[in-house]
């Protein structure tokens, strides 16, 4: 661990992601060196050409400030967001919580983020790198689909890809939008309102869903003729085992715990939805045998967060690093070839 890391970590959970992002914002782009990648873990997919398959998850870069830090630091994409037609101030604080023993975070942010007006101007000035934008709802809105397609309209000429949330269990109802007809009205409504442009549209989902539930966005995902999946959000279950004094704080548990159930929902969704969508995994990357698991049990591309929080600017070279020798010992010659390998 580094030691900007450990002056971090001495800090609230929340004042040191909001510290961390000012000064990636402010100085990362200037003093990091470019990273080059192996041209092995190159991906194509939803029209676009990933340097890499490891991202940024939706979450760290809520509001479109830091991501050019993170293409310096060598990620192939940033997920900025979750991004709302109105600024909201999210959920009473304290609601970001280290789980240090556990490898863990627990949050209930309540998409606190400074509305789609000001992410726009962001995302407006030139850049270099894939940005994709997870929108949502405001907290307060009467009509969920429509602020959905407000923000899908303001941003989407702005963005690579959009990302639909309706899997954070931190804005009550939302996790509903994943029912069969809420979800069918709903991507209906995105892909008839996307436009010319044809942006590719991804669905975040929860972790937490059964097999029936599973079935249901599968089929529907499928009939609307979005490009992809993200798998998966946090989750609201709470493994025996997790130490930390924080385990039970209300909210979204991300970061190891989540690592085996994100995957194997990852390998069930392939299963499901065959080579038709791109899936992209999200739950638990640590490693790059953890991004392996991920792309062999179906994701075309991963992202993490947490891991961020415990390892900071050193855990991309080491994951990428890692992942290469994976893909050595089993004698792939590329990483897309190794996409869904575990999944009958």
């Amino acid at each position: 661990m580094d030691l900007a890391v450990a002056v971090l970590r001495l800090l609230p959970p929340e004042t040191a992601h909001r510290v961390t992002v000012e000064l990636a914002a402010r100085f990362a782009p200037i003093l990091l060196p470019a990273a080059k990648d192996d041209p092995r873990l190159a991906v194509a997919a939803l029209g676009l050409n990933f340097p890499n398959p490891i991202g940024v998850a939706a979450g760290f870069d809520k509001n479109a400030r830091a991501f050019r830090a993170m293409f310096k630091m060598g990620f192939g994409h940033v997920e900025c967001g979750t991004v709302t037609p109105l600024p909201q101030e999210g959920n009473p604080r304290p609601r970001l919580y280290r789980l240090r023993e556990d490898g863990a975070v627990v949050n209930r942010m309540g998409f606190d983020n400074e509305g789609m007006e000001r992410v726009a101007e962001r995302l407006a000035r030139a850049r270099k790198g894939i940005v994709g934008i997870n929108i949502g709802a405001n907290k307060t809105s009467a009509d969920r689909i429509a602020d959905y397609r407000l923000a899908l309209a303001k941003l989407s000429p702005l963005a690579e890809y959009v990302a639909v949330n309706v899997s954070s269990p931190n804005t009550p109802g939302l996790r509903g939008l994943q029912d069969r007809d809420a979800l069918r009205a709903l991507l209906a409504s995105l892909v008839e309102a996307r436009g010319a442009k044809r942006v590719p549209l991804l669905l975040k989902i929860a972790p937490d869903l059964e097999e029936h539930a599973m079935d249901d966005i599968a089929a529907v995902v499928l009939e609307a003729g979005i490009e992809g999946l993200i798998v998966s959000n946090t989750t609201v279950s709470r493994p025996p085992w997790l130490k930390s004094p924080f385990a039970q704080e209300p909210g979204g548990l991300s970061g190891r715990p989540l690592f085996a159930m994100s995957t194997r929902m990852l390998a069930e969704m392939r299963a499901r939805v065959g080579k038709k969508l791109v899936l992209i995994g999200v739950g638990g990357v640590a490693s790059g045998a953890d991004a392996y698991a991920k792309i062999r049990a179906g994701a075309t591309l991963v992202q993490l967060y947490t891991a961020l929080v415990y390892e900071g600017q050193a855990l991309l070279p080491r994951l990428k690093r890692e992942l290469l020798a994976c893909l050595d010992r089993d004698g792939f010659s590329n990483v897309a070839d190794a996409v869904g390998a575990d999944v009958k």
